[in-house]
């Protein structure tokens, strides 16, 4: 994987304003949730991802293509952090009719991630 950008307030808004592409967004959210790859052994090391991803998902799902795995995103973050893109980062949302599934799960990524800079440290 290459260099990510690191878990800022500019990188969610990155995430939101589709600065970044897609692949780093859900590198983005691989990394923080545990995933790591070998090069050498050119598999996904996942011993660092929680069971509860790892059974459902041993390689990193697309969260931006996928919707099963984008629900289970939505779902695992907690109900005190539902919020935070609105209360922290005072984003609006996109306008009904104007945005795309893609874009909401960019949101999901994007919501997820700053909950989890909530809570952990920010290294991905």
């Amino acid at each position: 994987m290459a260099e990510l950008p690191p878990l800022t307030s500019e990188t969610i808004w990155d995430i939101l304003n589709e600065k970044l592409d897609d692949a780093t967004v859900n590198q983005l959210v691989w990394a923080a949730l545990g995933y790591r790859y070998d090069p050498k052994a050119q598999t996904w090391d996942i011993s660092n991802v929680s069971p509860d991803w790892s059974q459902d998902y041993p390689e990193p799902p697309d969260f931006i293509g996928s919707r099963p795995a984008t629900v289970k995103l939505t779902r695992s973050i907690p109900a005190e952090h539902k919020q935070l893109l609105k209360q922290d980062l005072g984003f609006q949302g996109y306008k009904v009719g104007e945005f795309s599934p893609a874009q909401a799960r960019r949101a999901t990524a994007a919501s997820w991630l700053l909950s989890r800079m909530q809570t952990k440290p920010a290294k991905p």
